[in-house]
């Protein structure tokens, strides 16, 4: 069996010669396909969405396990980002009943509408889940205050098997469109999306908890780091034409800070973090801006791929070659359907 780096190499060569073989071309050298409309709204989006479900995954974990400042961490910080994501969202749509609007049908087909239904299933116990730490101490005697805290633990778990659905979905919802940056990395991108969740969410637990609790952030940290670095790792080499879109200009150079700061926090986290609170407050950090600056690079890629014809026509025109390669083989020389008698 051939080593990866030989897979790399055919791979790079099959490359340049698609590119030299299926020359492209656009009206006037125009752009193929229109760059996406959304703006900087969006990534912040993605990426609060996941450190809300990363930390709503937490806080079911520490709940379980008795650790209350982590649980009460995670489930404020889980509320905390699902709000902010969803002003992100309907800044971009520009009217909040548009949300409410999607509501109205449920496709399964439809990535938009499933993330829809997920969000509208994961919020509720997201709510109910903070609202139990968030609510002040001469309320939780009452009825309804024991009732909300009663409530919470089933509120929280909820939240956390939908969690994983939200940290994923949005990757799909990219990967569907036509943007070939993100359609070409559809195998890769909602384990890229779903590592990052995890490794913000663990970094913002360890900078609000303490040490004594932080130790099951600090592994969600390295765990979600080490997924999205390979992830990330393994889609780049996969990817054909289209990976020039990752690897040049703006969405290059967000992406290596993002791999920078990623593998930084995991370093510290693995060395430093479990002595030092400075040291964990750092990593921390680190990796949340890692995340950030993660989905921002994802982001860039996708719009500079509709920017260039090449990343539509050589594509396209490969997979037309490839599926009428193996017809021309079993017809043979001659033509004839089973190859010369």
């Amino acid at each position: 069996m051939m080593n990866t780096r030989t897979k790399s190499l055919l791979r790079q060569s099959r490359t340049d010669v698609t590119a030299r073989e299926f020359p492209f071309r656009s009206y006037y050298g125009r752009a193929v396909l229109k760059p996406p409309v959304w703006k900087w709204e969006i990534p912040a989006y993605l990426f609060a969405g996941g450190l809300s479900a990363g930390s709503a995954v937490l806080a079911a974990g520490a709940d379980l396990t008795g650790r209350p400042a982590l649980r009460r961490a995670g489930r404020v910080s889980a509320l905390t980002a699902l709000v902010a994501g969803a002003y992100f969202l309907v800044a971009d749509l520009g009217r909040p009943e548009r949300f409410h609007h999607m509501l109205r049908v449920a496709k399964p087909t439809s990535p938009m509408s499933v993330g829809t239904w997920i969000l509208a299933a994961y919020g509720p116990g997201v709510g109910v889940a903070a609202a139990s730490e968030l609510l002040p101490a001469a309320l939780r005697r009452t009825l309804p205050g024991r009732l909300l805290r009663l409530l919470s633990r089933p509120a929280g778990l909820s939240g956390a098997v939908i969690a994983p659905g939200v940290a994923s979905y949005t990757a799909v919802l990219l990967s569907q469109t036509a943007v070939p940056a993100w359609h070409e990395a559809h195998p890769e991108l909602p384990f890229v999306f779903t590592g990052s969740a995890a490794a913000s969410a663990g970094g913002l637990g360890m900078v609000l908890v303490p040490l004594s609790e932080a130790g099951p952030a600090r592994q969600f940290a390295m765990l979600g780091a080490a997924a999205e670095l390979a992830a990330s790792r393994l889609m780049e080499q996969r990817l054909g034409l289209v990976r020039q879109a990752y690897t040049t200009g703006k969405a290059h150079r967000l992406r290596q800070w993002a791999q920078r700061l990623t593998v930084a926090g995991l370093i510290g986290t693995a060395v430093a973090a479990r002595r030092s609170q400075a040291a964990a407050v750092t990593s921390g950090l680190a990796l949340l801006a890692g995340s950030l600056l993660q989905r921002l690079g994802i982001f860039e890629a996708g719009v500079a791929s509709t920017k260039d014809p090449r990343y539509v026509v050589v594509p396209q025109r490969q997979r037309v070659a490839d599926e009428q390669q193996p017809a021309s083989r079993a017809a043979g020389p001659s033509g004839n359907e089973h190859g010369p008698s």
